[in-house]
Formats: structure tokens, sequence, C-alpha cells
């Protein structure tokens, strides 16, 4: 898959070749967290009884585990699509890098800007210019974290995916210091052997 412009001899027919509008990914990852609010809303109402409302929590937490999905699923696809003509990675931090690195790029069109880890299965990747709140603004730093954080559900997703597809059992939690940068928590879990 790549973002880049196809030059001219490139073959359609060949089904391997894939590309990708990314103009399109961004409107889909925009368009996702409100989708899911909206699904949440649906799907709750009981067919009998359609006065019952969700409440706020319980909706954001509907919302949370249907983007969440998806991504670990996104994800996992990734992986799948392109590992396959790679060596087996033998360390968990390999995996990691190659997160950072590779997968990343397929999905965000730039590496992570920066990777820290203790070395005991905590991993702390930071994206300093994170593309779904590039152009995102707020009238204040608190509601701006607040209303972005729905945004960072789908990457956890796909982060978590990623590592499982990969036999790296794994949490993964986002925070927000300041738009446009995301944090994402990562701490792996000992296989049961």
């Amino acid at each position: 898959m790549s973002f880049e412009t196809p030059l001219p001899p490139y073959n359609a027919s060949d089904p391997y070749a894939t590309f990708l509008n990314s103009s399109c990914l961004d409107l889909l990852l925009i368009e996702m967290v409100p989708m899911a609010y909206r699904l949440a809303q649906e799907l709750s109402i009981p067919r009998e009884d359609c006065s019952r409302l969700v409440e706020g929590e319980e909706r954001r937490e509907a919302a949370f585990r249907r983007l969440e999905t998806l991504g670990y699923r996104v994800g996992q696809g990734l992986v799948e699509r392109f590992s396959r003509d790679r060596p087996r990675f033998t360390d968990t931090l390999d995996v990691i890098k190659f997160l950072c690195k590779d997968i990343w790029t397929l999905v965000f069109r730039k590496q992570i800007d920066n990777l820290k880890t203790n070395h005991r299965g905590v991993y702390v990747l930071t994206d300093n210019g994170f593309r779904p709140f590039a152009r995102m603004s707020m009238a204040s730093p608190p509601e701006a974290a607040l209303r972005a954080q729905p945004f960072l559900w789908f990457p956890c997703g796909i982060i978590r995916g990623a590592l499982a597809s990969m036999g790296v059992n794994a949490t993964v939690q986002a925070e927000i210091l300041d738009l446009p940068a995301a944090v994402f928590h990562i701490k792996t879990k000992p296989s049961k052997a």
C-alpha cells in the first residue's frame, strides 16, 4: 500500500498493487467517532420501549468498545498483510519498533516521534503531530483534550490488534498532553505458557 502518487508505468491489474487516497482515510477517521456514538444510541433503544435513552457514560463506553474493536481488527489485518515477507520477530522491542516505523507510517504517513521503554514491559509511544488532531481546534485546552479523547480509541485498537497478531498480549491506553500530540502507553502482559 502506498500513499505516493503512482508513477506512469504501473500495472492496475496487479493484485498486490493497492493505492489509498489519504484524504479519504482522514475523513473516515474523523467520521468514525460520531458514527460509534450514533450506533451506541440506536442499538441501545429497546424495541418495545423507545423512551429509554442511554446515559452519557454508558454511551461513551459502548462507543469506546466499538471503536477499539474496529481498530483491533484493522491492526490484525495490517500486520497479516505487511509482515508476511518478514522473518518472525524474536523480541518484543522489535515488534514495537515495527509498529512505530512501518505500521504507523502506513496508517498515519509518519513514524512515531519517540519511543521509550523501561525494559520491563512498558512502552511509551509519542506522536507529536498526530494526524487526526492536526485540524482540531477548540476554545480551551481542557475542552479540546476531552473532545479529542474518543479519536484515540481507534488507534489504540490498531496498536493492540497489531501486537496481538504478532504474539504480544498488551493493554493500550492513550492520553493527550497538548494538541496535536498523542501519547500511547503499552503494557505487555506475560504470555501464558
